[in-house]
């Protein structure tokens, strides 16, 4: 069979470390106090080096820095010597294996950065959408209110006008964490939050009431992600937007959750689902008249920029989670993103990329 484009030569896992500024705490008990991350390059035969990030998620999906290397171990030997332009193959290869969301989505954007290098031409020539610039938001942690307010106060001055707040832990302190943002950002920024499957069936309809009394936009994952028939009996409810997260990790999981009817806005992870079945998922979603967010699993900038590219598309409906770089104390690109009233430009991102030192300070 003849080798289309120039083959793969390596494929290459670099582990880094970003420390936050604080911890980001999330769920009943998931905590995060670093970017452990795994920077993904894949060499051709031509030099071109298409790279991406694997965000490692023990809690979320079971991936851990180690277990990334690994599977880039185990598929490497089947990748070399492909042609970049083979992505049928090269998808079947990809998809030999199950799970290893974050490692086999990092590998996905890498093949689509150095086959869009190969042919002359960058990530953005080939994946953005007609718009201009994206809405972002920020993604609060649970804390301290007193902690929460003040990082909330942070990021509006960099930017920032729509906030995902955690919730989950204690309601009735997470209403007044809400009500004390309203107050002191009024209608000025926009709330939603994120139960992350904390909720119960029983206490759920009460808590996404007392949501919507509030003015917060939507709630994502109130329930567990297991409860599918409780998930869609809340849905039918109509007490405030749902958003899908953890129930739609794949293409096939939107699937069953479309047919079941369980959301209105789907939250998609280029992290988790790279840019093949990002694209397909953004698309299925749109055909049937949900909205569509671009969300962060704690990126750091090099997969903000790939997030911000899929956030251009039409069919994005609401503001993408892509600021989470204001949470961290140092990033490896050689400048640091640029937030305006709420938005990010897509011509800020032009010539972006890794600082070579910058990733040799932060290197495991």
């Amino acid at each position: 069979m003849a080798v289309s484009g120039p083959v793969i030569t390596r494929v290459e896992g670099v582990p880094y470390r970003l420390p936050l500024r604080g911890t980001l705490a999330w769920g009943k008990h998931s905590r995060l106090t670093a970017a452990e991350h795994v920077l993904v390059r894949v060499h051709l035969a031509d030099g071109t080096v298409g790279v991406a990030e694997a965000p490692p998620r023990p809690t979320i999906y079971g991936e851990t820095v180690a277990s990334i290397l690994g599977l880039l171990a185990h598929l490497s030997p089947n990748l070399i010597g492909m042609g970049i332009d083979d992505q049928g193959a090269l998808g079947g290869v990809l998809n030999s294996v199950v799970n290893n969301h974050t490692a086999r989505g990092a590998l996905d954007m890498a093949l689509w950065d150095a086959r869009a290098q190969a042919s002359g031409r960058t990530l953005m020539d080939v994946l953005r959408g007609p718009r201009d610039r994206v809405r972002v938001s920020f993604i609060l942690g649970i804390a301290a209110p007193d902690a929460m307010l003040r990082e909330a106060a942070e990021v509006v001055r960099a930017g920032v006008r729509c906030l995902k707040v955690k919730v989950g832990r204690d309601h009735a302190r997470d209403l007044q964490v809400i009500q004390a943002l309203r107050a002191e950002f009024g209608d000025d920024v926009q709330l939603y939050a994120d139960s992350n499957e904390t909720l119960t069936p029983e206490g759920a309809p009460a808590a996404l009431a007392a949501m919507r009394d509030a003015g917060l936009l939507y709630v994502e994952e109130p329930l567990p992600a297991r409860n599918l028939r409780a998930r869609a009996d809340l849905h039918a409810r109509g007490l405030l937007p749902i958003i899908a997260d953890d129930s739609a990790f794949t293409p096939a999981d939107l699937e069953r959750e479309l047919e079941f009817d369980t959301f209105d806005v789907l939250n998609v992870k280029t992290a988790r689902t790279g840019f093949t079945d990002s694209l397909a998922m953004m698309h299925a979603a749109g055909v049937a008249g949900k909205g569509v967010m671009i969300g962060s699993q704690a990126s750091t900038g090099v997969g903000t920029i790939h997030a911000a590219l899929l956030a251009s598309h039409d069919v994005v409906t609401e503001p993408s989670e892509l600021s989470f770089p204001l949470k961290l104390s140092a990033d490896l690109l050689n400048e640091d993103l640029v937030f305006r009233d709420g938005w990010l430009a897509l011509r800020d991102l032009e010539g972006l990329r890794v600082d070579p030192e910058r990733l040799e300070r932060a290197r495991l």
